[in-house]
């Protein structure tokens, strides 16, 4: 059923101002590693197959959120690339009027198959999550050995020539965080632009602890050490990451969600790949699109539905949790076992 025309779109806020603006889809949320921070535990509960939105309710799914304000759309998992029929699904989501920005997040082991039809399909830019270029910690992190495959996937979006390829380093104290320099140096030899992110407590990083963070000002310390004074380049508005320069004009970012939450400019929420809809990353509640989605509801109807949504969010999470002395993992392994969509591989984090 072809999507209605477009609309005259209006801009929603939240109660603190903030646009919606940038739209992160789980499109499965089955994942082929099994990463540390991420999925730790021994069993999943996964989401019923036949809860999984299909190709055409996602594109009206995205359609809606684009009527009020969204122009950046990434598709995330799970690991994306899992899902059937992907480059089919990426050239609807390309064909939105109003769709400006479409990229992906995945770990890159399935990327050397995809690259070319995706690009094809209509996806501009890529981000891979890479956090070591030891084969040994690699499998120790992911309890897969699938290190080559990763770096093989990223060599390929490289020779392919999407408008932007980032590699995401989720950095833990005494695991990967003496692999700063050589991730920046890879990085600069496929023309990636690296991400440092600091370990979060969100979903199941049921082993995470303060101990395990390393700051961004600790990573900026070491890389100054080594490279020479840093530039930091101008504001990033609501960009998750801070951008800084070495002396040559290398590129990379920071994400600093633990010591320095940005939660007063995000514009991003997520939708999971069963309709939940969550304001935050650390929401404890989404709203179910599905059932509008399954019913045939039009556009108007999705929008309403969306707009009321954001319209009375206040959530400044990261930055309450910043506050709190007592922090600790978001969840235990018994909560997260009564409520699948709690898992970082579901909501798409």
């Amino acid at each position: 059923m072809p999507l209605e025309t477009p609309a005259k779109t209006e801009l929603v806020r939240d109660l603190l101002g903030r646009p919606l603006a940038s739209l992160r889809v789980s499109v499965i949320d089955r994942c082929d590693l099994r990463c540390q921070y991420c999925m730790p535990e021994e069993h999943y509960t996964w989401l019923p197959s036949k809860d999984i939105l299909n190709a055409s309710e996602l594109e009206r799914a995205v359609d809606a959120f684009c009527q009020v304000g969204v122009r950046s759309v990434r598709l995330t998992g799970g690991e994306p690339l899992l899902r059937a029929k992907l480059p089919a699904l990426v050239a609807r989501l390309a064909a939105l009027p109003l769709v400006e920005d479409l990229a992906m997040t995945t770990n890159a082991t399935q990327l050397a198959r995809w690259a070319g039809p995706l690009r094809a399909a209509g996806l501009q830019r890529i981000t891979v999550s890479l956090d070591s270029l030891d084969s040994a910690r690699f499998a120790a992190l992911t309890r897969r050995n699938a290190h080559a495959k990763a770096l093989e996937g990223i060599r390929a979006a490289a020779a392919i020539g999407f408008d932007a390829l980032k590699l995401n380093v989720v950095v833990m104290r005494d695991f990967n965080d003496d692999e700063l320099v050589a991730l920046l140096e890879f990085g600069r030899e496929v023309g990636a632009e690296v991400r440092f992110i600091e370990y979060m407590d969100v979903g199941g990083a049921t082993q995470w602890s303060r101990q395990k963070v390393v700051s961004q000002a600790e990573m900026l310390a070491r890389l100054t050490a080594h490279y020479g004074p840093l530039e930091r380049e101008a504001e990033r508005g609501s960009a998750p990451a801070a951008r800084f320069r070495l002396g040559d004009g290398t590129r990379f970012g920071m994400v600093a969600s633990v010591t320095e939450p940005f939660c007063g400019a995000c514009d991003r929420s997520r939708l999971t790949a069963d309709g939940l809809w969550y304001t935050c990353l650390y929401a404890q509640q989404g709203t179910d699109l599905k059932p509008l989605l399954r019913a045939g509801a039009d556009r108007e109807r999705l929008v309403r539905r969306i707009r009321a949504g954001w319209a009375g969010r206040t959530d400044q999470s990261a930055e309450e949790r910043s506050r709190d002395p007592q922090r600790g993992a978001l969840y235990p392994v018994e909560a997260l076992q009564a409520d699948p969509h709690r898992e970082m591989h579901t909501r798409g984090g």
